[in-house]
């Protein structure tokens, strides 16, 4: 059963939701109203168990339209003032409630297990209400995009709209990449979700204990057993998570939500710098071949930093949206399916779709000389490198949850290392945009059977500082049955898919493309030897080669295109608000 948190009337906002509030209304549309809230509702969920809810009342006269938000993390900061708060001063009933074994909620907490029979029955509670309306939405960041996906995959009929913000439809593409475990930001989640719902500063004192023991974690081996210093004490789902890297394994079934064959429009929110990008950008897609209403905002965020310096427009975006669906202000939608941000240019540009269809794959060829450019080489040459995991090459910046590690750092250190290969172009003599999936093709062997590369785009500026714009891995796997020889003896054709980017390479600057055999610990470290990742005590190195020449091409693939003149509504304001 629920914990003994009492229900408590409608009362005004706590003066630091309201001071909070303001704060973080700032640059957003004017409050159409003032806010109460009912604390501690408690809602039936399957099992005889209890949820927790927190009700945010628009003091307006008629029926107002309802927004869910469900959440493992809490019913606290930040969401009482970023939902419960805002949303609510703008006309809307908002509902936050604690995810099963959170926040004071009965049951145990098992990630993305109850999700869907749990929203399912917070909206039968919803109907009993008398003042909710029959117009739901939902919204919400990361696991509170997760339950949204749940939740839609066997929508009721009361859901007309969905704001999904960096989120996620299944867990196994946040954790792992091409099999390799996302290890910083595995910790760095697992860590979230046991503490955040204590409140915020439970939460600082857990990011504090993974602080002082992460680089011990990162070097320790097996991590099965190197990992419980960060949270203080194993954790069952989490080792589930480390037990099983494979993607067809069918413990996986159960955490995928899907996107079920409703008809609900959907606001898709992520940043250049999101470790939810790859995902928001591939359920875009599927939503459009699905037919879908779909709207896409791509902004220069973290995983987190949207709803700091990047609120204004996600609110304002979120915020058009939702009234055009719940509302009946159809004029409200924006003119154009997608709005990026971009990077290096700071201009907003709208388009039919994404990727847009004007741009051409332009390849990039990368040479022995540390070259690159668009001119096939001759060949056949050779660029060899030794990736040893008892030093592993260290991962810098990108796509982390951390946001003090998260988005575009200075890589020249990392350049410098003997285990990482640098191509860089001359500089160039006009901007070039690049806008859309980017990719590298090459010819690699191994001295070992096992062995990751990891591909980064850069942008190097006139000073010579270079900078990530975006990149990728893949795990390189000889199956037991070629024989220890096979990597060695063979050449293999691969392609490693980085993140898709819209950034500006203004003139001057040169393009420049980073191989090496890994990131660690944003993802953890190939040791070399097949053994199990959670369990593998072992470590070999592995000499990489990577060919070039007219027949085997190592090229760096850009959707690029020459820079256009930004549109007159290229401004950070979102088109309807």
């Amino acid at each position: 059963m629920a914990s003994s948190a009492a229900f408590r009337p409608a009362h005004k906002l706590p003066i630091r939701v309201r001071a909070m509030t303001r704060l973080g209304a700032r640059g957003t549309p004017e409050p159409s109203c003032e806010v109460a809230v009912e604390s501690g509702l408690e809602v039936p969920a399957p099992g005889g168990i209890v949820l927790l809810a927190d009700h945010y009342i628009p003091l307006l006269s008629g029926p107002r339209p309802t927004l869910l938000v469900r959440t493992p993390y809490g019913r606290g900061f930040p969401w009482d003032q970023l939902f419960g708060a805002q949303f609510a001063r703008q006309g809307f009933h908002v509902v936050i409630q604690s995810c099963r074994g959170t926040g004071g909620s009965g049951g145990e907490f098992e990630p993305m297990r109850n999700e869907a029979a749990d929203g399912r029955a917070a909206v039968a509670w919803l109907r009993e209400q008398d003042w909710f309306n029959g117009a739901l939405g939902t919204i919400g960041p990361s696991y509170l995009g997760y339950v949204q996906w749940a939740l839609a995959a066997d929508p009721p009929p009361e859901l007309r709209a969905m704001v999904a913000q960096n989120s996620m439809s299944e867990v196994y593409s946040f954790l792992y990449r091409d099999g390799a475990l996302a290890l910083e930001d595995a910790l760095t989640g697992g860590v979230a979700m046991l503490s955040m719902e204590h409140g915020f500063g439970r939460l600082l004192l857990a990011m504090l204990r993974l602080l002082r023991h992460v680089r011990q974690i990162n070097r320790a081996l097996p991590v099965i057993d190197a990992y419980p210093a960060a949270f203080g004490r194993r954790v069952d789902w989490f080792e589930q998570w480390l037990a099983h890297p494979d993607r067809a394994d069918p413990y996986w079934d159960g955490l995928a939500a899907g996107l079920g064959d409703g008809t609900v429009p959907v606001s898709l929110v992520t940043g250049w710098d999101d470790v939810c990008l790859d995902q928001t950008l591939a359920l875009y897609g599927r939503l459009r071949t699905a037919g879908r209403q779909v709207r896409l905002l791509v902004g220069p965020w973290s995983h987190t930093s949207s709803f700091d310096k990047g609120w204004p427009v996600v609110f304002a975006d979120a915020l058009s949206w939702l009234r055009a669906h719940l509302s009946d202000e159809p004029d409200r939608n924006p003119d154009h399916a997608v709005r990026v941000q971009i990077g290096g240019s700071a201009q907003w540009r709208d388009l039919p779709d994404w990727p847009p269809p004007a741009a051409d794959a332009q390849a990039w060829y990368a040479r022995a000389d540390g070259t690159l450019s668009t001119t096939v080489p001759a060949g056949p040459t050779e660029s060899s490198f030794r990736y040893d995991p008892a030093d592993p090459t260290p991962s810098v910046g990108g796509p982390v949850l951390n946001a003090r590690n998260a988005g575009a750092r200075s890589n020249n250190a990392l350049e410098a290392r003997a285990d990482v290969l640098v191509f860089t172009s001359p500089p160039l003599a006009g901007d070039l945009e690049v806008i859309g999936p980017v990719s590298v093709a090459l010819q690699v062997r191994g001295s070992s059977p096992h062995f990751d590369i990891f591909a980064r785009l850069c942008d190097v500026d006139p000073r010579g500082i270079s900078r990530n714009v975006c990149d990728g891995l893949i795990r390189r796997e000889i199956a037991a049955d070629e024989g220890p020889a096979a990597a060695a003896a063979d050449w293999s054709a691969v392609t490693v898919p980085m993140s898709a980017t819209a950034h500006r390479f203004a003139a001057g600057h040169r393009v420049r493309l980073q191989l090496s055999g890994g990131a660690h610990p944003r993802f953890l470290r190939n040791t070399g030897t097949g053994e199990p990742a959670a369990t593998a005590t072992g470590l070999v190195p592995v000499e990489i080669t990577i060919r070039h020449g007219a027949d085997r091409q190592c090229a760096l693939l850009l959707p690029a295109a020459a820079a256009a003149e930004p549109a007159a509504r290229d401004q950070p304001a979102i088109a309807g608000t």
